[in-house]
């Protein structure tokens, strides 16, 4: 998730440029960079935080009145100077910055150094000011629009170019991008926060619109180039809402982010409805060697890693072992050479899951990280590494961050499983055509608030809450129970349904409210008779079962639906009410929901 802002207009563009990516940090850390035009097109980029760039920027023209800036959480290519946005032309007469994922830029790379043309970077990126370099000839927009007819994908761009030294084009195409006209010019950008400290006058541009701004005047082409226009609104919101985007905490704004995570990661790592890893995936002799798999994790990540055993088992046939990483070093593993370990971290920086990288390097293992930051020590360290794509993650208790690792998770199962010719197909097909699903049906359960609302309402003075389920739902119910006692300091147990009988079920007495996940068609029944035990003995329970499953209507006090999916997919889909259920539990008992007590957001310590 990388973060743009654009300026044209009669103020320093390096100001106005800096102070809209202060406020757009959130989006991305890996490197920041900035283009002014002035005789000719100055460009200054740092890896790393925003603060390198700022810095060093007296080394730019700050007069200049024309500029693009950019801030990166890196896709293609590595988090370093020359990966980093704007990515100038060959020639050094354009620049660009880019937000979004140009999906057929191996093709066109490949089309453009054929013709001569020498690549600096590993970027989408540069494919895109090289394509604009090549069409050009009097007339900057018409060399873009030339150049993005040849381009699939999503994405946000703002262009400039040395030969029309007053001209700003920007082009969406999926990927946000905003206009807000100042008294004294026209900024672009990637989100609201960036423009709050100059105008709250906005035009939400529209996918496949082109704008060409000269100075304090611009034009809005559609995506059939015909000019359009696009009205002007207010803003209504402080620059401390603008930062949550307008929702009251961080987390909530990063519940809501989820379809959009879940897309992004589709985006990147599927090509031609194939999952594509590129090189940080196992390849297909390496698998082969492989004869068991252990996936280690702590906490939220844990309960993906969880989610990945039973999908690599039944897709992959792949025995695997899941470990808590602060336990994985003193149970002495059985790993060697012929072993694959799956390291699972937000952070990347995860004290005890960082130590089991190392143990399990000094026994030889392959090591894959899947990893929410890049350039992290676990990514660095790591043998392969996958990145989840879900941006940065500030409230502590995790959401988006945990459904990209469900996605990846399950996304590299399908990998293996492929590679090793475990699975026909058919299936394989049905499974890419259902994920490509899920941002759909995630934003159908968001839906279910007010219900979850009611929910939270009914527990919120209640000291202990039982959440149940069996198979994939005991795994879902685990996550549940986390988000639920780390934020509404509610104690929470999560059970296998089946195990309530063998001793903890004495726990139970009048009114105990317990919540029941019911997705797994094989385990409905039995679940459901779990469930009347539980109501036998008095418990209030509240439930969470897919569409057109009315069989608990009788037992639930309330019913939170999910849309119809894959089996395998539920984790997905039925976590997001729990996350809800967290909350809207601990906003009712006015409690610090983005800073629990006792909590931090990357654990450094063992």
């Amino acid at each position: 998730m990388c973060g743009i802002v654009c300026y044209n207009g009669k103020k320093s563009a390096v100001e106005v440029i800096l102070n809209g990516l202060k406020s757009l940090e959130y989006r991305g850390y890996d490197s920041s960079g900035i283009s002014v035009v002035t005789d000719k097109i100055e460009t200054l980029k740092r890896k790393g935080k925003l603060k390198n760039l700022i810095d060093e920027i007296d080394k730019i023209d700050n007069n200049a009145n024309i500029g693009i800036g950019h801030i990166r959480w890196a896709t293609h290519g590595e988090p370093n100077e020359i990966n980093a946005h704007p990515q100038v032309s060959q020639d050094g007469k354009f620049s660009v910055v880019h937000n979004g994922i140009i999906e057929n830029y191996r093709e066109l790379k490949s089309e453009l150094e054929d013709e001569g043309y020498n690549f600096k970077s590993t970027t989408d990126t540069e494919v895109v000011v090289a394509l604009i370099s090549h069409y050009y000839t009097d007339d900057l927009l018409e060399a873009v629009k030339k150049a993005i007819a040849r381009l699939k994908g999503a994405y946000a761009l703002g262009i400039i170019s040395e030969y029309e030294k007053d001209k700003l084009i920007a082009v969406r195409n999926e990927s946000p991008l905003i206009l807000a006209k100042c008294d004294d010019g026209i900024i672009l950008a990637s989100d609201i926060p960036s423009v709050l400290k100059y105008t709250k006058d906005v035009v939400y541009l529209e996918n496949g619109d082109i704008v060409e701004i000269d100075k304090d005047s611009y034009t809005i082409y559609d995506k059939n180039f015909e000019k359009v226009d696009r009205d002007i609104k207010k803003i209504n919101m402080t620059l401390e809402q603008a930062s949550k985007g307008g929702f009251e905490h961080f987390m909530l704004k990063e519940i809501y982010e989820q379809p959009e995570v879940v897309k992004k990661t589709l985006e990147v790592n599927l090509k031609e409805n194939k999952i594509d890893f590129s090189d940080n995936s196992i390849d297909q002799d390496k698998l082969k060697s492989i004869d068991k798999v252990y996936i280690v994790a702590c906490g939220t990540a844990f309960h993906a890693g969880e989610v990945g055993k039973v999908a690599i088992e039944k897709l992959a046939k792949i025995p695997v072992i899941t470990d808590i990483a602060s336990e994985f070093r003193y149970n002495d593993p059985f790993i060697d050479e012929n072993t694959l370990v799956i390291l699972i971290s937000q952070s990347g920086e995860t004290a005890d899951t960082l130590a089991a990288l190392r143990e399990s390097k000094k026994k030889k293992a392959t090591v894959l990280a899947v990893t929410n930051v890049v350039g992290s020590s676990i990514a660095r360290e790591a043998d392969k590494v996958i990145y989840t794509l879900a941006g940065p993650e500030i409230a502590v208790a995790s959401t988006k961050a945990y459904i990209s690792q469900l996605v990846t998770v399950i996304m590299l199962a399908l990998d293996f499983a492929k590679k090793l010719d475990k699975i026909d197909d058919e299936t394989y097909s049905n499974y890419i055509a259902e994920l490509k699903t899920i941002p759909g049906k995630i934003s159908e359960v968001l839906k279910s608030e007010s219900t979850v609302k009611e929910i939270a309402k009914a527990i919120k003075d209640d000291s202990s809450m039982f959440f149940i389920g069996r198979g994939l739902d005991f795994l879902s119910v685990k996550e549940g129970a986390l988000k639920l006692k780390e934020i509404s300091y509610i104690h929470t147990e999560a059970f296998p349904a089946g195990e309530l009988k063998h001793g903890s079920i004495a726990l139970i007495e009048k009114n105990t409210p317990a919540l029941s996940v019911i997705t797994q068609s094989k385990l409905a029944e039995k679940t459901i008779s779990n469930v009347q035990e539980l109501v036998t003995r008095g418990a209030k329970i509240f439930t969470i079962t897919v569409e057109g499953n009315e069989n608990m209507a009788d037992f639930s006090e309330k019913i939170v639906f999910v849309p119809k999916t894959l089996e395998m997919l539920y984790p997905i889909l039925s976590v997001i009410p729990e996350q809800l259920l967290g909350y809207y539990t601990s906003l009712e008992k006015g409690l610090d929901v983005d800073k629990p007590r006792n909590l931090a957001k990357s654990v450094t310590v063992e």
